[in-house]
């Protein structure tokens, strides 16, 4: 593969360490995050939110505490460590733009997003979190 432009969106985790206490840990500070969003912004009878909740992270949360070795498939990392192996693997991080992250942000407001919601740029990753925390990472590389 040659891409002209690559756009890594990550998961931002820590918790994909060997150890078990440090995994649970910081699974548990993702993972009640994105259950606090949920629970904030939409009702517990929400089918589409039980749907995603049992599904997705339901199923990602238990794979990452109760698994070890290959049946443990979700090994999230975090957007500085994803950063160093980009560029160890030959591509240049292009820039976000200052005015895209400020559009988003007037956007949310604008659509109404809870007040917590968190937009924001670190290292040229366009960040997306919840209430200081930053759940996910996107960012544009081009082969150097």
């Amino acid at each position: 593969m040659n891409p002209d432009i690559f756009l890594s969106s990550t998961i931002n985790g820590s918790f994909s360490a060997p150890f078990f206490t440090t995994r649970f840990k910081e699974a548990l500070f993702h993972y009640s995050a994105l259950f606090d969003m949920f629970g904030m912004t939409l009702s517990r009878e929400n089918p589409e939110r039980i749907h995603f909740e049992w599904e997705f992270y339901g199923r990602e949360g238990m794979n990452v505490i109760a698994c070890e070795g290959v049946d443990r498939v979700e090994r999230p990392e975090t957007y500085k460590q994803w950063q160093v192996r980009m560029m160890r693997a030959g591509f240049k991080q292009k820039p976000v733009e200052a005015a895209l992250v400020e559009w988003f942000r007037e956007k949310i407001k604008k659509w109404g997003y809870h007040k917590d919601f968190v937009i924001d740029e670190d290292c040229n990753w366009f960040l997306q979190g919840w209430i200081g925390r930053i759940l996910f990472s996107s960012s544009c590389w081009v082969p150097s």
